[in-house]
């Protein structure tokens, strides 16, 4: 893991700071809550992904999102098959101008290039994964084909102006937002008339009932295993999107599919499940002994200073997580995987 982050001291602050943003009963004053997170969220997401990016591409690859499997999948073939998945059906061609909102360090935004032959920019308000986009961009030699800039999805219109783009999509990442209406609204501005928006949606699904305190306890898991200020029902994200005045196309849940090879099996540890050889050690990292060793190990570099303080506890909301994103799938009330292509009117 590189030590690049030990550089710029407010990043140490946002990891440490992280955590206080929730607090360990899920249902004490929830609500008050909820309203901090929502209003911090920019503090919040970037306080996660500080400590997170790392041992994402550790645990999982450059590309920070889930996907479906065949059987014998590759780990990686699943991940490019996604985000090929998602520019077919956008419908993208070569030559058109897409906007990647949330781009992570830009493994979807470099697949889809490649993909579909268009021009990308990455939106994200983290600094550090810009910085790792670049890198590895220009490892590729896409730098040409790929940019990133830093900048805030609720203020898209503000750095691009409107009309700017002929797509746009986001891939897990607009569940970040505070309001779904609010960056789905944005993206609406900068599509340019007749333009086209694709998104994965992590949502609670339609099952979710808040009133039962353990659909609630999930919720609150999710969020604070993934820095989310907010989990939110599959019909809301619908209805913001034609509030906001798109036409919707197609819609699906990919995670809804009667998949042999469910989406979260590599979270689950079970090295028997693992589809491939090279699997086995992606899988493995979840398993009891894999998190013993990569835990300890954290905990260790964090304690001589090659991390920055406060990853432990962030590597520590990643358990929570995976626990609760399995159980979510296992029982159908959440989704990392509603699909949705909708259009801007050309009036």
């Amino acid at each position: 893991m590189s030590t690049s982050k030990r550089a710029d001291g407010r990043v140490d602050n946002r990891i440490e700071n992280y955590t206080k943003f929730w607090k360990e009963d899920p249902n004490a004053e929830q609500n008050q809550d909820n309203e901090k997170r929502l209003d911090n969220y920019t503090e919040v997401v970037n306080g996660y992904y500080d400590g997170a990016t790392e041992l994402y591409e550790y645990g999982w690859s450059q590309s920070f999102h889930f996907s479906r499997f065949y059987k014998g999948e590759a780990f990686l073939a699943s991940l490019a098959r996604h985000e090929h998945y998602l520019a077919s059906q956008m419908s993208l061609r070569p030559g058109m101008r897409v906007l990647d909102v949330g781009c992570g360090v830009g493994g979807p935004a470099r697949q889809i290039a490649m993909f579909s032959d268009v021009h990308i920019t990455g939106l994200n308000n983290n600094e550090f994964q810009i910085g790792r986009a670049r890198k590895y961009t220009q490892r590729q030699g896409l730098e040409g084909q790929v940019q990133f800039v830093k900048g805030d999805f609720m203020k898209l219109s503000e750095q691009f102006g409107e009309n700017a783009f002929d797509a746009v999509y986001a891939i897990e990442a607009t569940v970040h937002a505070p309001t779904w209406e609010g960056v789905y609204g944005e993206i609406f501005k900068v599509l340019k008339p007749g333009g086209v928006f694709g998104v994965y949606e992590w949502c609670m699904t339609d099952d979710w009932d808040p009133s039962i305190p353990e659909h609630k306890a999930l919720a609150h898991q999710i969020e604070l295993g993934n820095g989310i200020p907010e989990m939110r029902p599959l019909r809301l994200a619908r209805d913001a999107l034609k509030n906001v005045g798109f036409e919707i196309e197609h819609e699906e849940d990919l995670a809804d599919r009667p998949d042999p090879i469910p989406w979260y099996y590599p979270l689950e540890g079970d090295i028997t499940k693992a589809q491939t050889f090279w699997d086995y050690i992606t899988v493995w990292r979840m398993s009891w002994s894999g998190k013993l060793v990569s835990h300890n190990a954290i905990r260790l570099m964090e304690w001589f200073g090659i991390l920055p303080k406060g990853t432990y506890d962030v590597s520590e909301s990643l358990k929570v997580a995976a626990d609760a994103l399995v159980k979510g799938g296992q029982s159908k009330l959440f989704t990392p995987m509603y699909l949705v292509v909708s259009r801007k009117p050309k009036n």
